[in-house]
């Protein structure tokens, strides 16, 4: 069972929703509904679903639907239609007193411009979450300052905000979210105010972070090579519909439209796909011949930018192996060839 379910959601803004919402289910774009009705549709028939122990990542311009998506999850925002279902519970069902107990326990938010209170330290931050769920002084200073040192602010505990770098700040975010150890984490824009080398700091602490913990994230950003860095899928919006769902890879190799191709047109392929994407079976080899002797072997995980060098240099064949050692499957230069251009294998569907 899925961790999170996002199922038919619609979110419109305006005086009237509702009578707005048959207009959207019979197709009107956003332009349209906003020139007719001037009403704003958030949402457009949105469903996603989110394993447990994922990163799941949502994309899209500025305006796409990005933060109202995320701000359902925990209903900071309720849909117009439609459910939003976390561990088998209809949010949407929950009374007031329900809904305060699940943000207190189920989720923790990461915001975009850090949300620390000025006038409290970083302990007295970090442990927020845990005040207010009535924790006792010294177990919740005990379990901030765990935190504290999981994002590298050891000795940091006692400065105020002010005296941090952004970068400092939005890890002392992140440490009060952990705090309570939530089993859902949501990061709206958690990263994009920082300076590109703090920011690429960051992502790395909290892949190391999940690496261990394993927590259900869902990620909003703007910036593809972000959502590529972290996403165990993606889901991309554009004008508050979701357009393609998929892994990294998927997304790379096959973009649904010309929206998502535009997205993806200037990537580093060689740092996105994995020898298992861009691999051939033996019995796809179409009678070519490999050098085996002239072969070396590769995990099936293992990103194309760190074989590349050696195949262009030797003209090696690569031999894809699984975690036992066994052959799954080999990649040459062809292989190369193809995975590394700019033109998918499939032509995307035009949608303007």
């Amino acid at each position: 069972m899925a961790k999170i379910e996002v199922k038919n959601v619609y979110k419109i803004f305006g005086t009237e929703p509702l009578t707005v919402l048959s207009m959207v289910k019979k197709g009107a774009s956003k332009e349209e509904v906003l020139e007719e009705t001037g009403h704003t549709v958030g949402l457009d028939n949105v469903s996603i679903s989110v394993e447990e122990g994922e990163t799941f990542v949502c994309m899209g311009l500025s305006g796409s639907g990005k933060s109202t998506l995320i701000r359902h999850l925990n209903r900071l925002i309720d849909p117009t239609d439609g459910e939003i279902i976390v561990d088998g519970t209809n949010v949407m069902q929950l009374n007031e007193k329900e809904l305060i107990n699940f943000r207190k326990h189920e989720m923790s938010m990461v915001f975009q411009r850090f949300g620390l209170f000025p006038h409290k330290t970083v302990m007295q931050n970090v442990a927020y979450g845990l005040e207010i769920q009535g924790k006792e002084l010294q177990e919740r200073n005990k379990i901030a300052m765990a935190q504290i040192e999981a994002v590298g602010l050891q000795g940091f505990e006692n400065q105020y905000p002010s005296q941090l770098s952004g970068g400092m700040q939005q890890r002392v975010g992140l440490a009060r979210a952990l705090a309570t150890n939530p089993e859902i984490l949501l990061m709206d824009e958690a990263f994009s105010a920082l300076d590109p080398l703090i920011r690429s700091d960051m992502q790395k602490q909290l892949l190391e972070l999940q690496g261990q913990l394993k927590k259900t994230i869902f990620f909003i950003t703007h910036d593809l090579d972000e959502s590529l860095k972290l996403g165990d899928h993606i889901g991309i919006l554009n004008h508050g519909r979701l357009v393609q769902v998929g892994t990294p890879e998927d997304i790379i190799m096959n973009p649904a439209d010309d929206y998502v191709a535009a997205f993806v047109k200037d990537v580093n392929r060689a740092k996105v796909l994995r020898a298992r994407t861009v691999m051939v079976q033996s019995e796809k080899l179409n009678g070519r011949e490999i050098k085996l002797s002239e072969s070396y072997k590769v995990d099936a995980d293992t990103y194309i930018e760190e074989f590349l060098p050696r195949v262009l240099q030797d003209r090696s064949t690569i031999v894809v192996v699984d975690k036992k050692g066994d052959t799954m499957g080999y990649i040459t230069e062809k292989e190369l060839a193809i995975s590394l251009s700019k033109t998918s294998h499939n032509e995307p569907k035009k949608t303007f």
